[in-house]
């Protein structure tokens, strides 16, 4: 009978660099014995055999599991039993060694063994490996485990179910890049000509579609000096324009060569866009460029007809102005169904939840696959944008402020400051939990209030982990309780989020009253109440302290669980015999030893108030500054940075952008740090990070051109303007409020701002309405801002956390984060709207 093939297993042997570990070595011999020799496999590690092992103790050896009977401190048995009956088909213990040769000092050092069960059938024929956890970061291996018996279990394996998850995982996403390669390839990107037309005084302007493939849908697009639709009631000069359908002479084959003279005659087929504009040319003058898009639709019957050659669409255009009206025209054959996009830009919103929630695929893979997605579904429509357009959908600036400060970071990071402020926090906080929890927390707020809270979170995530790793705390909840306050921060002033810098920058609501100061003043009062609130749904969330440290390690798992092989193993032995009891000694043994391993390990609920002193000295010993030259001009580069953020809210003082201001800066600290090795800077830029906005900056225009972002929109007027008069304002607060907090926490709140700054503006210039257009805007800036924190992808702050964290080796998935940070937003916005309605309905601050 062939032997079956075995398995390997790992034992690990700690360095022998105490006393009392030592003793225990030798104590495993059960001592006196006639003679003892320590055989050295690699310097600093020992195995200690015995020369002398009676035939019977031997055959008490080979009733233990294979697992236990072939741990290194069992090796003497193992070599008596060699030199009496020969070797076995298994190597000794000590013939296949390696070493972890890492160069980190810190990190405590093992050596791996591996030796073959042959008493294990093929089928688990598996590796089982024991990690050593580092000392510096905290980490452990992925590792798989012994069962009770002695044979492997399925920890961290592959399982069946697994591979069949991941068959379905590989086929479901090849269908749907069959999909959008598919429709990419067979769709040319959309391009429409523009046309110059004046609409003269006094008289009609008509254009003829010669588009032969006209659809039963035509869009309109017109650019120039229109106003929006709210100013109806503000203006008596319009723009009308509507489609009419031109009979032609049955005689009359071709539709390209004609003249309007030909017609037999001519029928109106939709009704009247009538487009307000200004009532004077110095007005007219004095304008920007707007676009103006209108979808008509001529029906079926009258679509026939164009079909098959009996008429032709003609465009009509005239105005009541007193001068000729200039206008770039464009016509679109082809208009893309908004009722079906909307439907199928929320299936592809829901496909990335998906993929993140469940991790499925790595954050920035997903955000890839769905705006791919979403423009192979703009294609299938007719719509396939051109790569310029594509282009000009990302966020140029945000990714070029995102850049600058990462290259500022990975220099600053070489200075040691990060670890020196850990040190410092340590120090002021007396090395308490929260205490130093809440200083990290207001620190972050005070900061994001006043620089970008992108810049704040990407200065403070490394300070924070190396604070949780001095802790020796996780290092997960509590970045994301400082990324929950670096956003509610950032709501305080214009310049701290990028949806309060979108609502300030406009230039209607600048004109309105709305300035630094102002706004500033307003989010003061609802940010204090939020702040104190957010900080008492944090303390009953982590009221269990050992809730902030990390579960138990999987090395200490791996200690509880060999603990218990070995017991069960030395329970099943006797002391009716001299050899038996020397076997089982030996396993007891191994037990203590273990057991005061496992001891060493657990981590305590707080730091001893004793060791509190000792400890610190040795952190400061431990991390200092290790480039003072390098600080000095990292500081000098920081405070051109900050000061120039600071001064962004100026605009007459300097001309810079904050983009602009971060490159700028990440420039002149390389040219004082006058680095060789720029390479090793730009790898520890977060590319993926980047990726993943600009993929996500994509995926979000896509669904707007979709129709997804004008129906929440449309929909929210639809229900402010549904309810009496005298309710419409708390009505329209609370709908602005809750329905931007919650799409800012599933869709991102830069697009999402952009739409709803023209929802506010227009339900306050609605004259049907008279509503104030202030107490619109604090609800605006309140629920995006403060929405961005219910979910990891809700604000920009949350990815940069989340990606610098995992940089450094800690990742804290989709659901984590939402069941922290979505109740802290759903009582953020509760508090925000007690403080709306008290301010604003009934005692009318504005």
């Amino acid at each position: 009978m062939s032997k079956p093939r075995g398995k390997n297993v790992v034992f690990k042997i700690l360095k022998l660099n105490e006393e009392e570990e030592a003793e225990d070595e030798l104590g495993r011999l059960n001592q006196p014995r006639p003679s003892v020799t320590v055989q050295t496999i690699r310097p600093n590690y020992s195995i200690i055999s015995l020369s002398q092992v009676t035939e019977a103790s031997l055959e008490i050896w080979r009733t233990l599991p294979a697992a236990i009977r072939q741990d290194p401190s069992l090796a003497s048995f193992r070599q008596e039993h060699e030199r009496l009956h020969g070797p076995d088909d298994d190597p000794l213990p000590n013939e296949d060694v390696s070493a972890d040769d890492g160069d980190d000092s810190h990190s405590k050092e093992f050596i791996t063994i591996k030796v073959t069960n042959p008493d294990t059938s093929a089928e688990d024929g598996k590796t089982t490996a024991v990690a050593e956890q580092s000392e510096k970061n905290g980490q452990n291996m992925t590792t798989d485990g012994e069962g009770d018996d002695g044979h492997e279990t399925t920890m961290g394996g592959h399982h069946e179910h697994g591979k069949l998850f991941g068959y379905i995982k590989i086929g479901t996403l090849l269908v749907v890049w069959l999909i959008f390669t598919g429709f990419l390839m067979s769709k040319h990107e959309k391009e429409l000509t523009p046309r110059q037309l004046s609409v003269p005084e006094g008289a009609y302007r008509t254009y003829i579609l010669p588009e032969p493939s006209l659809g039963p849908r035509i869009g309109i697009n017109l650019k120039g000096a229109f106003l929006s639709d709210q100013h109806h009631n503000n203006t008596s000069t319009y723009l009308s324009l509507n489609l009419q359908l031109l009979y032609l002479p049955s005689n009359n084959s071709n539709t390209s060569y004609f003249s309007e003279h030909d017609v037999k005659y001519a029928e109106n087929i939709t009704n009247v866009w009538f487009v307000p504009i200004p009532s004077s040319l110095e007005a007219i003058d004095q304008m920007d460029e707007i676009s103006r898009k209108h979808v008509f639709d001529i029906g079926p019957i009258n679509h026939q007809k164009v079909t098959s050659g009996k008429a032709v669409v003609r465009v009509r255009m005239s105005t009541n102005l007193d001068a000729d009206f200039p206008t770039k025209f464009t016509y679109d054959p082809t208009p893309m169904d908004t009722e079906t996009g909307v439907i199928y830009a929320a299936v592809v919103l829901l496909g990335l939840y998906v993929l993140i929630i469940w991790e499925i695929v790595h954050r920035t893979f997903a955000a890839i696959i769905a705006s791919t997605l979403a423009i192979g579904v703009l294609a299938a429509m007719n719509e396939r944008p051109s790569m310029p357009k594509l282009i000009s959908w990302i966020d140029v600036e945000t990714l070029l402020l995102l850049f600058g400060m990462m290259i500022l970071v990975a220099i600053l990071s070489e200075t040691g400051i990060f670890d020196y402020l850990a040190v410092y926090a340590y120090q002021v906080t007396n090395g308490k939990v929260w205490p130093l929890i809440n200083c990290l927390c207001v620190f972050t707020a005070v900061m994001s209030s006043f620089l970008d809270n992108v810049t704040t979170v990407l200065l403070m995530t490394p300070v924070t982990i190396r604070l949780c790793e001095v802790m020796e705390l996780n290092p997960v909840p509590v970045l994301m309780s400082m990324v929950i306050y670096s956003n509610v921060g950032g709501t305080l002033t214009p310049v701290g989020d990028p949806p309060n810098v979108i609502i300030a920058s406009n230039s209607h609501i600048a004109k309105n009253g709305v300035n630094f100061a102002t706004f500033t003043l307003h989010m003061a009062i609802p940010i204090f109440f939020v702040m104190i609130t957010t900080y008492f749904q944090l303390r009953m969330k982590f009221k269990n302290i050992n809730d902030l440290r990390f579960s138990e390690p999987q090395d200490v798992q791996e200690i509880r669980h060999e603990i218990a092989v070995w017991q069960r193993a030395a329970a099943s032995l006797s002391s009716y015999s001299k050899d038996e009891d020397l076997v089982r000694e030996t396993l007891l043994k191994k037990v203590n030893r273990l057991s005061r391993s496992l001891k060493k390990k657990l981590v305590t609920g707080s730091v001893p108030a004793e060791s509190y002193k000792a400890t610190l000295e040795e952190m400061r010993r431990k991390y200092p500054i290790r480039s003072k030259t390098l600080l000095v001009k990292s500081a000098i580069t920081l405070a051109f940075v900050i000061t120039f953020f600071f001064l962004h809210s100026a605009p007459d003082i300097q001309k810079l952008s904050l983009g602009w201001t971060a490159l700028l800066g990440a420039l002149l600290l390389l040219i004082l740090a006058d680095r060789e090795d720029i390479e090793s800077v730009i790898s520890r830029v977060e590319w993926s990070t980047l990726l993943f906005f600009a993929a996500l900056f994509i995926l979000m225009e896509a669904l707007s051109e979709l129709g997804l972002i004008d129906w929440i929109g449309k929909q929210t007027e639809n229900v402010i303007l549904s309810v009496s008069e005298e309710s419409r304002l708390a009505v329209a607060i609370l709908i602005i409020l809750w329905v931007s907090a919650f799409a800012s926490a599933f869709v991102d709140n830069i697009p999402l701002t952009t739409m709803m700054v023209k929802i506010a503006i227009g339900l306050a210039e609605n004259e049907a309405l008279d509503l104030p257009l202030q107490p619109l805007v604090w609800a605006l800036a309140l629920g995006a801002c403060l929405g961005g924190n219910g979910t990891l992808i809700g604000a920009s702050a949350n990815v940069v956390c989340a990606g610098v964290a995992e940089q450094h080796g800690y990742r804290f998935t989709f659901i984590e984060y939402f069941k922290v940070g979505f109740p802290v937003m759903v009582g953020s916005v509760i508090v925000s709207t007690i403080y709306l309605m008290f301010a604003h309905v009934v005692f009318t601050w504005h």
